[in-house]
């Protein structure tokens, strides 16, 4: 109701000042005798008064997004230091068995019986390491919808909030309306 009054009074002073300037455009001035600039200034305060928003809200919902997103980072940055971690220790793993190959061998049965073992032991290898990198992934996927569910709960919390504090200014301004006339 409030909503709907404070846009019909915007409407009508919008209305007024077309008016306004049609009048300056026949006779060259205002009837307020003011620029043209200051009446588009004044127009945009009076019409933003007219619809009076609550930045506590906007702030409150900023600080909340910036915290879901500093969280997110967080999660992030772990797994990616972990993965990184992972990566250097299969690097390591893997050049130190490649020493074995790079070795001087008597028969040449020995050639391929060394890169099969090697061969053997990297399948292990890795597939240890890609159990690792599971459990990181596994773990950020947990820590995310964990996020995901507190942010969708403190955004409810905001939301309700606002909701609450608009309606209560509606009916304020509501029942001022009704005891004016």
């Amino acid at each position: 109701m409030q909503k709907n009054l404070a846009m019909l009074q915007c409407s009508m002073y919008i209305m007024d000042h077309r008016n306004e300037m049609a009048l300056t455009s026949v006779w060259g001035r205002t009837r307020k005798d003011t620029t043209m600039t200051n009446d588009m200034t004044k127009m945009m305060q009076e019409m933003m008064a007219s619809f009076p928003m609550d930045t506590n809200a906007m702030t409150d919902a900023f600080k909340t997004s910036a915290a879901l997103g500093e969280k997110m980072s967080k999660v992030a940055l772990e797994a990616a230091s972990k993965s990184t971690e992972i990566s250097a220790k299969l690097t390591t793993d893997t050049l130190s068995k490649m020493g074995e190959i790079t070795k001087i061998k008597d028969e040449p049965a020995d050639y391929s019986k060394a890169v099969t073992d090697f061969a053997s032991a990297q399948a292990e290898l890795v597939a240890e390491h890609m159990a690792a990198f599971a459990e990181v992934a596994k773990k950020v996927q947990m820590e995310t919808v964990e996020l995901m569910l507190a942010a969708g709960k403190d955004f409810s919390e905001d939301a309700t909030a606002a909701v609450k504090k608009a309606t209560n200014e509606v009916t304020t301004a509501a029942k001022k309306a009704a005891t004016a006339k």
